[in-house]
């Protein structure tokens, strides 16, 4: 077979992945490549202050979930506003005669087929092909008003960008052009070819065994044990877009949350799912989700899950804010008022006074002034709330906090 020649349309697309939101983490595992990704965004920074900021969003989580296409890499990022902003980097894909030259060189090595499948990027192979970005390849684009080159949010989702090749470089050859599995089919093809040319293959000789020997007792050796638990939920595959199917982002999202419920119950023997209720489940998918409003997929979504719960678009984003605040517990403290025990919520105004904020004013488990409030937790911790001066409409902002000052400071951006 010429590997060169054209070869038949795949059953399915795998040119496009969408990796579930990696959380807030103090610091990336770093790889060589890797490395290289964040040296090319900064490099191509105007100002330094914003790619600080862009790496606290990513450190704090405050990136959902990316998806990956050719040429270009999208998410929601949060910032300082409810709503999400819409945040994509692009990247120039490579020619088809570079992607032939690079799936040579990999064929041609044994040690690089290895080590891509180990996950693994030889350094040499990425430079052959020119994978990495130089600087000035990367071209971010955001739906905020920020006019910085690149803005907060487009650093926050390279930084974040960074931890999904530090686990995968299959994620750069997808950007570059190409999908995994049809990466790795070419070099199939190409190493059997080799192979064929290097080494005709022997006539089968099977194994044989007298009958006798067949049918005598014997005792079989034990079970091997069994494989470890992964670190992490697996990725759901590709789905089809065909014509009368069904939805490929439905079929991705269901698939990855199966993913992550079957890893929990087999790491905790706990069902994650099962202590919920509707609405609590509801609020959950919607958070895992992209934010609300921006893409087809999301409104779909969004409505749906309204429907089924007889609640209005406003309250499912209030409630996505919260549980993207602190989950069940924040979702809890913003539909749940209670009257706190004597102890920490009485010693939260003199110590708000004290750090210089002393208008608030007190009323069951909640301290608020015209545009902001802070709700004690049954869990013990403070979640900061804002609201237009002159309206009761309160919306979770910050990170929670043990201490008041810290909610509040949390809550004001730094």
């Amino acid at each position: 077979m010429n590997p060169r020649a054209p070869q038949r349309t795949p059953r399915h697309d795998d040119r496009r992945r969408t990796y579930p939101a990696l959380g807030a983490r103090s610091e990336r595992t770093g790889t060589w490549w890797g490395d290289a990704w964040v040296e090319a965004l900064e490099g191509l920074a105007l100002d330094p202050a914003r790619l600080a900021r862009g790496r606290a969003y990513a450190e704090a989580g405050q990136v959902d979930a990316i998806t990956v296409t050719p040429g270009r890499i999208t998410a929601y990022v949060h910032g300082s506003r409810p709503r999400p902003y819409r945040t994509e980097l692009r990247l120039r894909t490579l020619p088809e005669q570079a992607w032939e030259d690079f799936l040579d060189t990999a064929a041609g090595e044994p040690a690089h087929i290895a080590a891509l499948l180990d996950k693994d990027l030889p350094q040499a192979l990425a430079d052959e092909a020119a994978l990495l970005p130089a600087s000035g390849d990367l071209i971010p684009d955001c739906s905020c008003p920020d006019d910085g080159f690149p803005c907060k949010h487009a650093a926050a989702l390279c930084y974040q960008a960074a931890r999904l090749l530090d686990e995968d470089p299959f994620v750069l050859l997808l950007m570059r052009g190409r999908g995994e599995q049809e990466v790795l089919a070419a070099l199939t093809r190409r190493n059997a070819t080799r192979m064929a040319v290097e080494r005709p293959a022997p006539p089968p000789q099977l194994p044989t065994v007298q009958a006798r020997m067949a049918v005598q007792p014997r005792t079989l050796p034990p079970l091997p044990p069994p494989f470890p638990t992964p670190a992490r939920p697996g990725h759901p595959p590709a789905f089809p877009d065909v014509r009368g199917g069904p939805d490929p982002l439905s079929l991705d999202l269901l698939a990855t949350e199966a993913a992550i419920r079957a890893h929990t119950l087999l790491t905790t023997g706990q069902d994650p799912i099962a202590p919920l209720t509707t609405w609590q489940d509801a609020v959950r998918l919607a958070a895992a989700h992209p934010g609300s409003g921006l893409t087809s997929a999301t409104r779909a979504l969004y409505t749906a899950l309204t429907r089924a719960t007889d609640r209005t678009p406003t309250d499912l984003a209030r409630a996505v804010a919260a549980w993207r605040q602190g989950g069940i517990e924040a979702l809890a403290v913003l539909e749940s008022p209670w009257d706190p025990p004597a102890g920490p919520f009485d010693r939260a105004r003199p110590a708000l006074s004290a750090a210089g904020f002393p208008d608030f004013r007190p009323h069951r488990n909640r301290l608020s002034t015209p545009t902001v409030q802070l709700r004690y937790g049954r869990d013990g911790l403070w979640y900061g709330y804002e609201s237009d001066a002159g309206r009761d409409d309160w919306w979770p902002r910050g990170t929670p906090d043990a201490d008041p000052v810290g909610a509040l400071t949390a809550r004001l951006g730094g």
